[in-house]
């Protein structure tokens, strides 16, 4: 590799080690989400939110850069700038260790991005889980404060069911 390819694969490669642990961090976050889902505790979730919101504002800069890093080393190797892609320049270095580099930190971002997302829609699962739980049981108390009318305006009994004794799920 000559000098300029060189010094363009160090600047991709810096940005992935630095999306690479972006991305461990936003794991550990989806992780730690799902405990405090499971344990409903309000607090912790709008704490764990912000710093969920803050490592995707990060990930969507380092994101930003990375494509612009490939996009230069793509042109540099001649592939595809418009859509680089990490195991193409991979191939276009073939033979190098940058090659073998490049598709060690693709993988690796490949594997964390599964977990995050596998973790992420769990998370979602067990929020809709909690919130359907949560509105039974304000309908519940809705209906007990609101009173059961057993009479209407002309003096006739309504027929109709009885809502007394409504059991709620503590289900997640």
């Amino acid at each position: 590799m000559d000098g300029t390819v060189e010094r363009a694969f160090q600047k991709l490669e810096t940005n992935l080690e630095d999306l690479t642990k972006a991305y461990r961090s936003l794991l550990d976050v989806v992780r730690k989400e799902k405990e405090i889902l499971l344990t409903a505790d309000r607090e912790q979730l709008e704490e764990n939110n912000k710093l969920k919101e803050d490592i995707l504002f990060k990930l969507r800069a380092q994101d930003s850069l990375r494509s612009r890093y490939a996009s230069e080393l793509a042109t540099l190797v001649h592939a595809d700038a418009a859509n680089p892609r990490l195991l193409e320049l991979a191939q276009k270095l073939a033979g190098t260790p940058a090659a073998d580099r490049l598709r060690t930190q693709h993988a690796a971002l490949d594997i964390l991005i599964q977990r995050i997302t596998l973790i992420n829609k769990e998370n979602e699962e067990y929020a809709k889980s909690a919130l359907h739980a949560l509105n039974g049981a304000l309908d519940n108390i809705k209906d007990t404060l609101s009173g059961s009318k057993t009479y209407e305006k002309k003096g006739q009994y309504k027929q109709g069911p009885q809502v007394s004794g409504n059991f709620v799920s503590k289900e997640a």
